[in-house]
């Protein structure tokens, strides 16, 4: 696990958001921050001109430019205070849709402010307070004002999980899901916390600064207020309703969207994302190529790379990358760092307050799939469940579920001494019944993501997983006394929540397969890597001398507890080969229950759909069976 003193100390050192504001605040009072001690005062000639093409001011000799300044291309516009004027030679700025307009001041109001080269300014209400860097656009933007000291929305307390408090994480603009989950479930940690709040700190007021700031080449259109913000370097700021004390992060193709009357207030927002069409973020943070749209409301929270939150209420949670949020639906004091999943239309994940006070929690784990309309009652805790499915119309009573793979389902009958409250689990279904869904995350995921400070790992069966999968295996294992119904008192783990005979059985018959496959795969992997190396194929080479490899040493591990390890590499090979075969019919099969249920429903569904055998990640997952089979028929083994 990473130091938090070195993480935090190596984000602070390498900040170009830090490195910009201090190297604003360290220009003397005399200098201009933009420029230093290269400006002038106006001339004579250039006043007269200056008055001549409609401005005014109250004092021109507060008025500062470079030696090189140009007055014509300064029109209609009003001065006020110590302002420093740039080079505006008529340069022509892409503004909005196509249109190039050339640099200058036109028809707006400028208070106490510096302006660098090449800016358009145009049609705008005052800009006050501000240092707007080489190459900005602002149009029509009824104001820009700042406030003396203030942090851009950076160390604010976010009341994350609890709402009354109890998992609080500062907030900073290069805060990481990683970081801020350790934060939120480390709380017996009192170093890492202190380390936390210090170093927060220490980020907080290397940002504070008396000026607002607008990077180079970034762009305000038609936007109602700027307020006491850090506008980045590229953003797109297009019809907002309003930026208040906060960080827009941002960079030439990382270009940072807000626009379509969104609200952003006491945030940060970080490289790529958008906010749009009426949406609200309201201190929280957006991690890199995050997204908030359609009325979308984001309230003290923290949210993932590549998760996309729209039209529904996310509040008080750390959400993770890669979720699906796209219909009214409700999210409360949720800790789920992992993300990977989604959240349907009119699910209620957010039952967090018990009538005595809203101080209840969830914890979701990783690819989690709230279906339509379930209602989940708190405190519940699926982080030892990963890809789990809370069926369509699911309430759930208050638990803790330890079964990874599961389905939560309405019983489909009733059974005598079973509370009518309690749902039916099936572990293992989404293995044995859907895998097309694992496929297709693992695919998606690597297509869709954009984040390029945070690193992935794709695979779903990797070592943290399958070792959930064993303790699940070993918990079913575990049952002395056979039943036909089994509740959480007989079976820990399966929450308020039932599970037949027939369906432990076949969970456990379905987490080994999966969990020898995934040891399986190793073999080959490592193969490709001594093969790359130049070193020959032997019979023992795999289980003899081989270097330091924590996965490996994993799957080695796995091998030996499966009783694989005594079988030869071809003979692994082969059963390997046999299984990624099944696993490509199991995933076609399963894309194809669909086809045969919409074909009995809606009478063109054949030529609305594509059938199975043609979907994208079932011919992939095919693809990736005769890949394998071509690449074992082509090992050489060495005696």
């Amino acid at each position: 696990m990473k130091d938090i003193k070195e993480e935090l100390s190596k984000i602070i050192g390498s900040s170009d958001f830090i490195s910009s504001i201090r190297t604003l605040k360290e220009k003397k009072r005399e200098e201009s921050a933009l420029f230093g001690d290269f400006i002038r005062k106006l001339t004579e000639i250039e006043i007269k001109i200056l008055k001549g093409n409609g401005n005014y001011c109250n004092d021109w000799s507060l008025i500062a430019v470079v030696n090189d300044f140009n007055p014509e291309k300064i029109i209609n516009s009003l001065f006020f205070g110590r302002c420093v004027l740039g080079k505006f030679t008529g340069e022509t700025k892409d503004v909005t849709g196509g249109i190039s307009l050339p640099s200058g001041i036109y028809r707006s109001t400028i208070i106490n402010t510096e302006i660098g080269n090449e800016v358009f300014i145009h049609g705008n209400g005052s800009i006050s307070g501000y240092i707007i860097k080489s190459g900005a656009v602002i149009l029509n933007t009824a104001g820009l004002a700042h406030t003396a000291g203030g942090s851009f929305g950076n160390g604010l307390e976010l009341a994350i999980g609890i709402e009354t408090g109890g998992r609080e994480v500062l907030s900073f603009a290069e805060l990481t899901i990683d970081t801020a989950a350790r934060i939120a479930t480390e709380r017996d940690n009192k170093q890492v916390l202190f380390d936390y709040k210090r170093y927060v700190k220490d980020y907080t007021e290397a940002v504070k600064s008396s000026f607002g700031v607008v990077e180079r080449n970034a762009r305000i259109l038609n936007t109602a207020r700027v307020v006491s913000s850090y506008i980045g370097n590229y953003s797109v700021i297009n019809g907002a309703n309003v930026i208040e004390n906060s960080t827009i992060l941002s960079g030439s193709g990382e270009e940072t969207v807000i626009s379509g009357g969104a609200y952003v207030i006491n945030s940060c927002v970080q490289w790529g994302c958008s906010v749009s069409s009426m949406a609200i973020v309201d201190s929280s943070v957006l991690t890199e190529h995050s997204h908030v749209k359609r009325h979308g409301k984001v309230t003290e929270s923290i949210i993932g790379p590549n998760t996309e939150i729209a039209e529904g209420e996310v509040t008080s949670c750390l959400v993770g990358p890669f979720v699906g949020f796209h219909h009214q639906s409700l999210l409360i004091a949720a800790i789920w760092p992992e993300g990977r999943g989604n959240v349907g239309y009119g699910a209620n994940v957010g039952s967090n307050h018990t009538s005595k006070a809203p101080d209840q929690e969830i914890f979701c784990g990783e690819g989690t799939f709230f279906g339509l309309g379930v209602n989940i009652k708190f405190p519940s805790d699926f982080s030892g469940a990963p890809y789990s499915i809370i069926a369509t119309g699911v309430s759930a009573l208050p638990q803790k579920v330890e079964f990874p793979f599961s389905l939560i389902n309405e019983p489909a009958a009733r059974f005598p001494g079973i509370s009518p409250a309690y749902n039916e689990i099936f572990p293992a279904w989404v293995l044995s019944d859907n895998i097309y869904t694992i496929r297709r995350n693992e695919g998606k995921y690597r297509k869709r993501n954009k984040a390029k400070r945070t690193q992935f790992v794709f695979d779903v069966f990797r070592p943290d997983i399958i070792d959930r999968m064993i303790r699940a295996r070993e918990a079913l294992l575990s049952v002395r006394i056979k039943k036909d119904i089994y509740l959480d008192k007989d079976i820990r783990g399966i929450g308020k929540n039932f599970m037949q005979e027939k369906n432990r059985i076949k969970a456990i018959e379905t987490y080994s397969y999966f969990i020898r496959y995934y040891a399986l795969s190793g073999i080959k992997k490592m193969l490709n890597k001594i093969i790359d190396s130049g070193r020959n194929i032997r019979e023992n080479l795999l289980f003899d001398g081989l270097p330091e490899n924590k996965r490996w040493n994993h799957e080695r591990k796995v091998l030996y507890d499966e009783g694989l390890a005594d079988n030869g590499i071809k003979e692994n090979l082969k059963l390997l080969l046999e299984m990624e075969e099944k696993i490509a019919r199991s995933t076609e099969e399963s894309k194809a229950k669909d086809d045969k249920r919409g074909k009995r429903i809606i009478k063109d569904y054949s030529a609305a759909h594509k059938p199975a055998r043609e979907d994208r990640f079932v011919i992939e997952t095919w693809k990736k069976y005769h890949n394998l089979k071509k690449e074992i028929e082509n090992y050489e083994f060495r005696s």
